[in-house]
């Protein structure tokens, strides 16, 4: 632990959001309809798409009706991709000659890009094609994360409505965010990435001759493109199965940091982006300051954390200054490591440079809480803003209740109807996560699939359903997740996670999007200052800590005190 440590830590989160404030400014024009430098090229094909499905995009939908097209979608998306992944054998570029997906493995694969988790239950390297990766997964890689960007950009317009009726038009948003957001940025990021030295090939494989003379097959694939959109799209799911621990993928340090960055950016960017189309900068960079402070705290444990040697070395006399470097990679060390892992949890990206199963048990717990706050720290592109801004209504409803007033938020009364939607939001994760765990932790099939007995075991458990609910897609690599019980129950999580959250935001859009927007009196609670901050973090900490730490107690902080017991004895 040292200040070059600290400062690589410092330096990839402030990159990532003095990145975003720019690329906010553009993403709420692009949600407003105004004029971007990309109209004369993307305005035609824009008004193709519409053409080609008949879509009036000046046609604004009430809640229910966006709600149902955004169901519809991603419905079509799953059928599609489930049906291209259990055909992989028949279809061409398949150079690799895999077959298709079994059914369970389908199902689980399609609902995790669908739902911008990219879970993976596989080796990518040798299970998916290249088809599949370009035209199935690197594809939902762009819509999913657009989706998101959907439900923040319609509750953006019910703040701003007063006395309205719709909130936007779901098909215009999905458009315009991949044409003018999404598209461009992962076109640029990727040819970086390729002249940095990430493989972009549709060759099957390589030949190469070791240093001792012997023959070894490297698998190739498009990576630089889905890499791109896999980090900017806030989706993870990595072409190897290593995600970017791989050489491959991640050849040095420069695009370590270059795409550890793109993890939170967009992230960032649509909380200013929805700050700007309210017209309440500040009111949004409290909860931006709110969730930087989160953040910052959670990386600064975890480096104290895996800087320490594993007490093993220790009482084995063994002198190392490297800290915990199970499960790392060299070329990284900590700092890196611990950067990527605050990050990627944080937002519900899920890709690793290190393997979070191999952190100190306390390690893991924060990696592990982190996505248990409900990942919006910066959490999805616009999905993570939506979340954030239901736990700000939350904090001005307990201040409400306190005082005695009915809350206001950026200018709407919230209500009973608003505060139950909210609830049923924040409520789903720990129903989710919990159930489920309870069932696999007594359940054989489930248990089969463990490498870990113990609490470290029931850490893999957990952190499976709190990564498959958060749509984050990161894991404890000891678990073998490829099996009928953990695929359709994992599937099933993401599903309630994306969701249940999704069809709750836009409920809340559709009853504030018909109040009238007031005016701040002197009984409005100030949204904007360090009062109001530390409101919300209590709130998020409240609603995450006590609803997860008794289970936590039970895996990685017993394993702590069992680990120390252990070294104790030598």
């Amino acid at each position: 632990m040292n200040i070059q440590g600290w400062a690589e830590i410092a330096l990839t989160l402030g990159l990532a959001v003095a990145l975003a404030w720019p690329l906010g400014i553009y993403m709420s024009r692009v949600w407003n309809g105004e004029r971007t430098w990309l109209d004369p090229l993307m305005k035609p094909v824009e008004g193709l798409f519409y053409r080609a499905a008949g879509v009036d995009p000046t046609r604004s939908q009430g809640w229910f009706g966006y709600a149902g097209a955004l169901l519809a979608f991603n419905l079509v998306g799953f059928v599609v991709l489930y049906g291209l992944l259990r055909l992989q054998g028949v279809l061409p570029m398949n150079p690799q000659g895999f077959d298709g997906l079994s059914p369970h493995l389908a199902f689980n694969t399609a609902v995790s890009f669908v739902t911008n988790t990219n879970w993976q239950s596989y080796g990518g390297e040798t299970t998916v094609s290249t088809f599949s990766q370009m035209v199935g997964l690197t594809v939902q890689n762009f819509v999913s994360a657009a989706t998101g960007a959907t439900i923040a950009a319609a509750l953006a317009r019910a703040f701003l409505a007063n006395r309205g009726t719709g909130v936007g038009n779901f098909w215009a948003d999905l458009t315009r965010t991949t044409l003018y957001v999404l598209l461009p940025l992962a076109f640029v990021v990727a040819v970086v990435l390729a002249g940095l030295g990430v493989v972009q090939s549709l060759a099957a494989s390589v030949q190469a001759t070791t240093v001792e003379g012997g023959q070894q097959t490297i698998s190739l694939f498009p990576t630089a493109s889905q890499l791109a959109i896999k980090q900017l799209g806030i989706n993870g799911g990595g072409v190897f199965n290593v995600n970017s621990a791989h050489p491959l993928e991640n050849p040095t340090p420069l695009t370590n940091l270059i795409t550890a960055i793109c993890i939170n950016v967009m992230g960032w960017a649509a909380f200013f982006a929805f700050g700007r189309s309210v017209m309440a900068q500040k009111d949004v960079r409290a909860l931006v300051m709110a969730a930087v402070l989160l953040l910052g705290t959670a990386g600064a444990a975890l480096y104290i954390i895996e800087s320490q040697p594993a007490p093993a070395l220790v009482a084995a006399s063994v002198e190392t200054s490297m800290g915990n470097m199970e499960g790392k990679e060299v070329r990284f060390g900590v700092p890196s490591s611990v950067a990527w892992a605050m990050q990627t949890t944080g937002a519900s990206n899920g890709s690793v440079n290190s393997m979070h199963a191999s952190y100190m048990p306390l390690g893991g717990a924060v990696t592990m809480f982190l996505m248990q706050l409900g990942e919006i720290l910066p959490g999805g592109i616009g999905s993570g803003i939506a979340v954030m801004v239901l736990m700000a209504m939350l904090s001005v409803f307990v201040a409400g209740l306190m005082v005695g007033r009915t809350p206001e938020y950026l200018g709407k009364k919230i209500e009973a109807r608003e505060i139950q939607f909210a609830m049923l939001a924040v409520l789903v994760v720990p129903l989710s996560v919990l159930g489920f765990s309870a069932i696999a932790a007594v359940l054989p099939q489930a248990l089969a699939g463990l490498l870990n007995k113990g609490p470290h075991g029931l850490s893999e458990i957990l952190y499976a359903y709190t990564s498959a609910t958060g749509n984050n897609g990161s894991a404890f690599a000891g678990l073998t997740a490829n099996a009928p019980w953990w695929n359709t129950t994992l599937g099933l999580a993401m599903l309630l996670g994306r969701f249940v959250p999704a069809m709750a935001v836009l409920a809340v859009a559709g009853a504030l999007v018909a109040k009238p927007r007031l005016a701040p009196s002197t009984g409005t609670l100030p949204t904007h200052g360090s009062l109001f901050i530390g409101l919300v973090i209590g709130v998020i900490l409240i609603l995450g800590g006590l609803q997860f730490f008794p289970a936590l107690s039970l895996g990685p902080i017993v394993e702590h005190f069992d680990m120390l017991q252990v070294v104790a004895r030598f």
